[in-house]
C-alpha cells in the first residue's frame, strides 16, 4: 500500500507506451485474464530497488479525443500534475524539440510540487545521446537519454524515479487493525453523499488524518467495536475544464484509493443502470485484489420500477468478474441501507484476510481433483502441493507437474470448490499454478 504514482506524459508517437511496457516489464503484476475486464489497461505495478510503485500511461487517452491538440496537451499535463508523485515527460531525441513539446513543458514548469524527469527516448547510439542534450533548453532539469526498445539508460532513469519519490506517509498514524474502506466509482454516482451518510450515520469520528492522496482526508471512525478508515475519492476538481479527460482523472483517483484500502465500495447509480464506466472501475478493484461491496445508490429514484432481484441479476450479467461481491441497495440522501453497506464491508474485510490452514487447503484441492480429474492431450494434471502464502487477497500457489495443463476454466472450478467450503464473499481469490519440485508427489 501507499505506493507512489509515476505518470508518463508526452505528445503522440514519442514512445510513451513502449517506455511503460519496458518499466513494468521489470516486474509485471499478476493479473488474471478474466473475461469482462477491459484489456486496455492504463496502469500497472512496477518495482525497482525494492520500492513498489504504480506506472500510468497517458497515451491513447487524451490525444485521441476530438478536442484540439493544444487543449488536450494542457489537459494531460494538468491531470498528471494533479495526481502523480513523479512525472516522466517523454520526448523524441530523433526529432528534437517540437512546438507541442514546448507547450507541454510550459505547463509542467508551472508546478513545483511534482518532480518532472525529462526522458529523451529513442536514443539508440552515442551520437543521439549527445543530441539529447538540447532538451535541457526546456528548463525542466536533468535529461535522461533512453532507448525504450532496447532498454538503454533505463536503470539510470529508474534510479532517479525512486530517488525522487516521496517517502511513504500516513500509514503510521493509523491503528494497525483498522479496516481501510475506499469509496470509488465514476463521476456523479453519489460518492460524496455516501461519505457524508456513512460519517453521519456513525456519529463517532475519531480523527481526521491527512491521506497520501492530495486534498484527501482519511477519516478514522468506529462502528460498534470496529475501527475503520474512510478513504474518500469523491472530489473531481475542475470538472468543467477537463472535459473528455474525466475518465483518466477518475482512474488515477481510484488507483490511489485502492492502493491504500482493504475493501472498496463500488458506487453505482441506480437511475443510470450499469454503465461501461462502472465495469471499468470494477475492473480496477479486481486487478488491485481488493475486497469489494457493490453499492447501488439512489435506489429511491427507481424504487417500484425494478426489483432488487432484477437489478442484481443485471449486475451479475454485466459485471460477471465481480460475482463474488455482495450487492447492497442504498439511498445516501435518505440514509437507507448505509449501515448495511458498512457492516457488509466489515464482513468482507474479514474474508479478505482469511487464511485456510495448509492441511485443510490441500484436502479441498485434492478432493476437487479427484472429483474432476484434468487431462490434456493424454497428460494428466497432478497437483503435488498447495499453500496460501499471503492474504489480502487470499493467494494460493499450486505446485503441479505442468502449469500449462491448468486452463483458466479449471482455476475457476477450483475457486468454486474453495468457496463452497469457506465462502470468501466479497474477496477475489488468486490461484497461481507453479512447476512443482521434481520427485515431490
Amino acid at each position: 500500500m501507499d505506493r507512489a504514482i509515476v505518470a508518463i506524459v508526452g505528445r503522440p508517437n514519442v514512445g510513451k507506451s513502449t517506455l511503460f511496457n519496458r518499466i513494468v516489464g521489470q516486474r509485471i503484476a499478476i493479473v488474471e485474464d478474466v473475461p469482462g475486464i477491459t484489456r486496455d489497461r492504463l496502469y500497472s505495478e512496477a518495482e525497482w530497488r525494492g520500492r513498489q510503485f504504480v506506472v500510468t500511461d497517458t497515451g491513447g487517452i487524451l490525444f485521441n479525443e476530438t478536442d484540439p491538440l493544444k487543449v488536450q496537451t494542457a489537459q494531460q499535463a494538468q491531470l498528471a500534475i494533479d495526481e502523480a508523485d513523479v512525472i516522466l515527460f517523454v520526448v523524441d531525441a530523433t526529432e528534437g524539440i517540437t512546438g507541442t513539446d514546448e507547450e507541454l513543458a510550459e505547463e509542467l514548469r508551472k508546478t513545483q510540487q511534482v518532480p518532472v524527469l525529462v526522458v529523451a527516448n529513442k536514443v539508440d547510439n552515442e551520437k543521439l545521446e549527445l543530441e539529447a542534450a538540447q532538451f535541457y533548453q526546456m528548463g525542466l532539469g536533468e535529461v535522461y537519454p533512453v532507448s525504450s526498445v532496447h532498454g538503454r539508460g533505463l536503470a539510470d532513469l529508474l534510479d532517479a524515479v525512486v530517488d525522487t519519490m516521496p517517502p511513504t506517509t500516513g500509514q503510521e498514524a493509523l491503528p494497525s487493525d483498522a479496516i481501510r474502506l475506499s469509496i470509488v466509482g465514476r463521476p456523479n454516482v453519489g460518492k460524496s453523499s455516501m461519505v457524508n451518510a456513512i460519517l453521519g450515520e456513525e456519529r463517532v469520528i475519531v480523527s481526521n488524518i491527512p491521506g497520501t492522496t492530495r486534498d484527501a482526508i482519511d477519516t478514522l471512525f468506529k462502528h460498534n467495536e470496529h475501527e475503520l478508515v474512510l478513504i474518500d475519492t469523491a472530489g473531481i476538481r475542475r470538472a468543467g475544464k477537463i472535459q473528455g479527460s474525466v475518465e483518466y482523472y477518475t482512474v488515477l483517483r481510484a488507483i490511489r484509493a485502492l492502493e491504500r484500502s482493504d475493501v472498496a465500495l463500488l458506487i453505482i447509480d441506480a437511475a443510470d443502470g450499469i454503465t461501461d464506466g462502472d465495469k471499468r472501475v470494477g475492473g480496477y478493484i479486481y486487478q488491485a485484489g481488493r475486497g469489494c461491496v457493490i453499492v447501488v445508490n439512489k435506489w429511491d429514484m427507481v424504487k417500484g420500477k425494478i426489483s432488487y432481484r432484477e437489478f442484481t441479476a443485471q449486475i451479475r450479467k454485466e459485471i460477471a468478474f465481480l460475482n463474488f461481491a455482495p450487492v447492497v441497495f442504498t439511498s445516501a440522501l435518505e440514509g437507507f441501507g448505509v449501515k448495511d453497506a458498512v457492516e457488509t464491508a466489515i464482513e468482507v474485510s474479514a474474508n479478505h484476510a482469511l487464511r485456510i490452514p495448509t492441511g485443510e487447503l490441500n484436502r479441498i484441492i485434492q478432493d476437487a481433483l479427484d472429483a474432476h480429474p484434468l487431462a490434456v492431450k493424454g497428460r494428466e494434471l497432478k497437483i503435488r502441493y498447495a499453500t496460501m502464502p499471503s492474504v489480502k487477497p487470499p493467494t494460493i500457489i499450486l505446485f503441479v507437474n505442468d502449469p500449462d495443463l491448468v486452463h483458466f476454466s479449471y482455476i475457476r472450478y477450483l475457486e468454486n470448490q474453495i468457496r463452497k467450503v469457506y465462502g470468501y464473499e466479497g474477496t477475489p481469490i488468486r490461484i497461481l499454478p507453479r512447476k512443482g519440485e521434481k520427485g515431490k508427489d
